[in-house]
């Protein structure tokens, strides 16, 4: 762990020793920490500085973030300062927007707060966003929702451990390409429009003034970079997070949310992709399909024996939707049991008097209407299982194809790390069952949880992290899907549950 916070005892100056304050300050810095990198200092901070030194009797705490190639002061305290100087990693995320606040001084971590993104209001949608920041003042509106949303967040957090947003010093920031755009208030619109290019991939190192964030007045902002246009600086943090640029073996990361992004590579190389297979994962399969919070199933197993469907929801309150874990549970389960064939379709037969007709459309009844929070039947329907197969088919073929373009196959992974809610809630056995992914030992399967604000905290504390950043972000090569010939072979070989080849899942034994 780096030194952010540090303590100096400076020569006092006499007519023997006749070097500027800065200079001392400087050269006091460079002692400390052993190093040549140039030390930067603000014009306002050093304007302020002959007066501090005297003041404080040239003994103080010096606050520092190391930029690319040198070392930058963010903040000078008093030495007896009981007030703690705290870093905030940020997971800028589409929906939601994580912040974890750190102690600068010991490196541990104070607290996380999490916030719905206010943009939501404009859109959910993250394209509908980009084209309403082309309308007149859109821009504007969305930077300042999400820059008021954050402030706001802050004050509230750091009020709440008896601190101030002035007492942030160093703040880094994941998030996809569009919305690192309209944080910073540069438009996203060519992003979405071939050749698919953005404003900037690389935003730097910022001062937290200058994008209107609330925090120390000196205070630095590391906004993590892009690859491109659908790679964005949540996945470059994840993997920092997963360590798998230094390892010796292949390795994959899956992120799944409104897209699956996709990450293969080593210590030696990186190829990235992404694709639409994430609405199996979110509200978008099925019509109770909703994220996790209390009352909404998680989990779902069918009796062997009476093909009862049993469940269990988040805190245990009475069942009112079902989130993407207790969805793919479901559809493993009834595959499992027999209620669905190979193509996904119901077996009226296996699925007893549980079958029903709603509006021409056939579907089981997980949770009767007299046990439902909502008052009606929850139900899994025929359309929302050809929506969820079809998802789980787009991610397989990702996972064929990148593989494929090294000469690989899924099969022959050996840690696979899975991150976001995909990371934290799935079972792998149940999406293995369904074909979802690849039919591995349950050990090679690693859950992240949001590497995205872990990559970010790593990046505050971490002087290394910043090269390796680059150096990820140079190694990465991004496969355009769209333009496999292959794509469309393997997803109509996917499309059966768990696929055309049995042969790729033989752990999977239907007992139905």
């Amino acid at each position: 762990m780096a030194k952010r916070v540090i303590k100096l005892d400076l020569e006092k100056p006499s007519l023997k020793d006749n070097r500027g304050d800065g200079d001392r300050l400087i050269s006091g810095i460079k002692h400390n920490l052993k190093t040549n990198k140039n030390i930067y200092i603000d014009f306002e901070l050093l304007k302020q500085l002959p007066y501090l030194l005297r003041k404080w009797d040239y003994k103080l705490k010096c606050v520092l973030f190391r930029e690319r190639d040198r070392y930058q002061v963010v903040g000078v305290l008093p030495p007896d300062e009981n007030k703690i100087p705290y870093g905030l990693a940020v997971d800028l995320g589409t929906t939601r927007v994580v912040l974890r606040l750190i102690d600068l001084e010991t490196g541990k971590t104070v607290g996380d707060f999490g916030f719905d993104n206010p943009q939501i209001e404009i859109a959910p949608d993250i394209l509908d966003r980009i084209h309403y920041s082309d309308t007149k003042g859109g821009l504007e509106k969305l930077r300042d929702m999400i820059t008021g949303g954050l402030n706001n967040a802050i004050k509230n957090f750091c009020a709440k451990h008896g601190a101030s947003s002035r007492d942030i010093y160093i703040i880094t920031i994941a998030g996809n390409t569009a919305m690192t755009h309209l944080l910073l208030g540069i438009t996203p619109h060519w992003v979405i429009r071939e050749p698919y290019i953005p404003a900037v991939n690389d935003p730097g190192i910022l001062e937290a003034s200058y994008m209107g964030m609330e925090a120390g007045r000196f205070a630095r902002v590391l906004v993590f970079p892009n690859v491109g246009s659908y790679f964005g600086g949540d996945l470059i943090a994840g993997i920092l997070f997963s360590g798998m640029n230094k390892t010796e073996d292949v390795a994959i990361l899956v992120d799944v949310g409104t897209n699956a992004e996709v990450i293969l590579g080593n210590k030696d190389w990186l190829i990235a992709c992404a694709g639409a297979a994430g609405p199996a994962l979110e509200s978008g399969v099925s019509k109770m399909g909703m994220l996790a919070g209390p009352g909404v199933i998680e989990t779902v197993t069918i009796d062997p024996e009476t093909r009862e469907i049993l469940y269990e929801t988040i805190e245990n309150k009475p069942p009112k939707g079902m989130c993407g874990s207790g969805i793919i549970d479901l559809a493993a389960h009834l595959f499992l049991s027999g209620m669905i064939d190979i193509r996904g379709k119901f077996v009226p037969e296996k699925c007893g008097d549980r079958l029903k007709i709603k509006n021409e459309i056939p579907c089981i009844v997980v949770v009767p209407e007299k046990d439902s929070a909502t008052g009606r039947d929850l139900t899994m329907s025929q359309v929302d299982i050809d929506s969820l197969i079809r998802s789980k088919a787009a991610m397989y073929t990702i996972l064929e194809t990148i593989t494929a373009s090294v000469g690989m196959t899924p099969r022959d992974l050996e840690n696979f790390y899975v991150a976001g809610t995909f990371g934290s809630f799935i079972k792998p056995k149940s999406a293995i069952t369904i074909g979802m992914i690849p039919d591995l030992p349950l050990e090679c399967y690693k859950a992240l949880g949001n590497s995205s604000l872990e990559g970010a905290a790593m990046a505050l504390m971490m002087d290394e992290c910043l090269d390796e950043i680059d150096k990820i972000r140079n190694r990465i090569t991004y496969i355009e899907l769209n333009v496999n010939q292959e794509l469309m072979n393997r997803f109509s070989a996917a499309k059966f549950l768990p696929h055309t080849e049995p042969s790729l899942f033989p752990s999977v034994k239907v007992w139905g």
